[in-house]
């Protein structure tokens, strides 16, 4: 039943959309390109001059070009850049410089080479409460919030972006509560509250009597079971039963520890593919042309996505908005570390087995290669992200040692907020290929920013050559830079019971 209505209900958006493209006229506005992703891969590599890419290593061990997974052969080029040292090699000793002079180059390079600059006009956002729920999700009981986030799409309507977003506050505490916005699918009600039975009995009624009318067949499969509801009621919270076995779901923990939380889709923002990136926001600045080497990827466009949904979060009386935090497992781990980089106004950030593009090394050659994110994953990152992984073309052959930024540069940039570093182990399904240890260099390397923005790091030299990766569920979190390898899979979620009171206590937040 649920399957028809929801087929129902999207017949019905479709319907509406197409009614409302219809009257656009199209031929007003540049036309839309719409390419596969390989046609838009071959744009960019035939804009940047690039007449071959070395192809990405397999997973696969027993393929010719399968990943490396010899740590005397991952480090060709050992040596980062100091994360403290201008281009021009004056030493960065003071907080002063560091906002002034270093973190400026970093972010230069960074956008220039990897992640790509936002375009100087952006399109404003407008948020929508389109539904409040009080519901109970575990023991708790909530506030939830559907949102939506308008974007103004009034100079190129051929692309509509709505951002999805779902808010859930517990109401058990005193507000305003700290909240952590959560990088996935799309936000769906946790636990909807639901009609009475008496309630149920007259929509029973009113749906029997219209599936009828519909078909006059199902009278006599109703007349044949008299006593059947078609809508049901859900199982609703028994607070008389044991808590289950093992730790409650993150937002569980979340809600019990006086946080509340957001989910929010980046696929409403921006499409995780290749083809799309001549739509979502990305497409909407563009008005449906191809990106030029240094425009923005997916990445940085899921986190401007964010950074949106906490203009809203500011303007919501439930939230303290000065305390929240972005959370991303993989791909979303990357985009939330490059978020907390780039949005001074987050506080916190939970970094999820991210690899190559988030915490991890890119000049280490382990797992994961540049050439990974050049090929298939060449729209997260930007055009220019691409000439790295150039076996031939017109500037020569160049590798990942060639950037002139590496990770833990980008984690500098998070300093001095909240930055916590999250793993699994491979035997779980936390894959060799993420290059754990490339993370843990890297985290290592950006410690000195954060000791000299007077906060501290790991709590470990930051000599990233010799440290030694703690062994798995050994935390270092008695500083504002953390890292903790859980004996989980590819998830999060085991870290969750030691992120919520390391935030909480560097936050200064009691429930």
């Amino acid at each position: 039943m649920k399957k028809i209505i929801f087929f129902l209900l999207t017949a019905s958006i479709l319907q509406l959309a197409n009614a409302q493209l219809q009257k656009i006229d199209s031929t007003k506005y540049p036309h839309l390109t719409i390419f596969t992703a390989q046609q838009d891969h071959d744009n960019m590599m035939q804009q940047l001059g690039i007449k071959q890419l070395r192809p990405g290593p397999s997973g696969n061990a027993s393929d010719a070009n399968h990943a490396n997974y010899d740590e005397e052969l991952a480090n060709l080029c050992p040596d980062l850049p100091d994360v403290l040292t201008t281009k021009t090699g004056k030493k960065i000793t003071t907080a002063e410089m560091w906002w002034q002079q270093r973190r400026p180059e970093i972010i230069e390079d960074m956008e220039r080479e990897v992640y790509g600059r936002l375009p100087k006009k952006l399109p404003k956002v407008t948020w929508t409460v389109k539904i409040t729920d009080r519901e109970f999700i575990g023991r708790t009981p909530a506030i939830v919030k559907m949102l939506v986030g308008h974007v103004d799409n009034s100079e190129y309507p051929l692309i509509n972006v709505d951002i999805n977003m779902m808010l859930v506050v517990p109401t058990n505490v005193k507000g305003p509560v700290p909240v952590l916005m959560m990088f996935g699918g799309r936000p769906s009600f946790p636990s909807p509250a639901q009609p009475s039975p008496e309630q149920m009995e007259k929509l029973n009624a009113a749906f029997k009597e219209m599936m009828i009318k519909n078909n006059p067949e199902l009278k006599t499969i109703f007349d044949q079971y008299p006593a059947y509801s078609p809508i049901t009621r859900l199982a609703g919270p028994n607070f008389f039963a044991p808590p289950p076995a093992g730790d409650p779901s993150p937002t569980e923990q979340l809600l019990a520890a006086g946080w509340g939380y957001v989910t929010i889709d980046p696929n409403s923002i921006q499409a995780d593919n290749g083809a799309g990136i001549t739509r979502g926001i990305i497409g909407l600045v563009n008005k449906g042309q191809l990106r030029k080497p240094d425009d923005w990827g997916a990445l940085r466009a899921w986190a401007w996505g964010a950074a949106r949904g906490l203009d809203y979060l500011e303007t919501d009386t439930l939230v303290n908005a000065k305390k929240v935090g972005i959370e991303g497992v993989s791909r979303y781990g990357k985009a939330a570390l490059v978020t907390l980089a780039f949005e001074p106004r987050f506080a916190v950030g939970l970094i999820g087995s991210s690899g190559k593009g988030g915490a991890t090394l890119h000049r280490r050659v382990f797992g994961e290669a540049v050439e990974s994110l050049t090929g298939g994953e060449y729209y997260w990152m930007c055009g220019n992200y691409m000439k790295y992984g150039a076996e031939q073309s017109s500037f020569g052959k160049k590798t990942g040692c060639d950037l002139p930024v590496d990770s833990h540069e980008l984690i500098a940039l998070c300093a001095p907020r909240l930055t916590f570093i999250s793993y699994g182990i491979p035997e779980k399904g936390d894959a060799k290929w993420l290059d754990h240890q490339g993370s843990y260099m890297a985290a290592v390397a950006a410690g000195s920013v954060f000791k000299l923005l007077g906060v501290k790091d790991l709590g470990v030299s930051n000599d990233y050559k010799n440290e030694k990766m703690p062994s798995v569920l050994t935390g270092l979190l008695d500083g504002e830079l953390a890292w903790r390898q859980h004996d989980g899979g590819h998830t999060d979620a085991p870290n969750f019971k030691y992120f919520i009171p390391w935030a909480s206590k560097l936050l200064n937040y009691t429930k």
